[in-house]
């Protein structure tokens, strides 16, 4: 199972999975970034300067024994919904040009197969088949 193991990391496949996972980690923190300082105050804007990750439907207020407020917080639904929009848009225009950069990838044409030489005995067949039709 180690032997195994230590197949697959020097394969590289562990190498591109780690890369993959840190640089899609990073893309997500941009991604969240664009839209909590970017995107979701000019959305706040047009509809009347509502702040939307503060939207929330208050289930039960805070008590005075410190009982906390319970809340269903949709306002931070909407704004991963459109983290999650963005992020995945982003990816299928990465894949759409990475399979057009592939379909444009001409393909070698192949060399010519040769023929085997036939052997002594392949040309001795013939000539007796030759010799035969006359």
């Amino acid at each position: 199972m180690l032997k195994e193991f230590k197949q697959f990391i020097v394969k590289g496949n562990a190498m591109d999975l780690a890369v993959g996972v840190i640089i899609g980690a990073a893309f997500g923190k941009i991604v969240t970034s664009l839209v909590n300082d970017i995107i979701m105050p000019f959305i706040g804007l047009i509809l009347g300067n509502v702040n939307l990750t503060a939207l929330k439907w208050v289930l039960r207020k805070a008590a005075a024994d410190g009982t906390g407020e319970l809340a269903v917080t949709y306002g931070q639904f909407i704004q991963a919904t459109i983290d999650f929009v963005l992020i995945a848009f982003v990816i299928f225009m990465m894949v759409r040009a990475i399979n057009k950069l592939r379909k444009k990838e001409v393909p070698k044409p192949a060399e010519p197969v040769k023929e085997p030489e036939p052997t002594k005995e392949e040309l001795l067949l013939g000539e007796i088949r030759d010799l035969l039709k006359k």
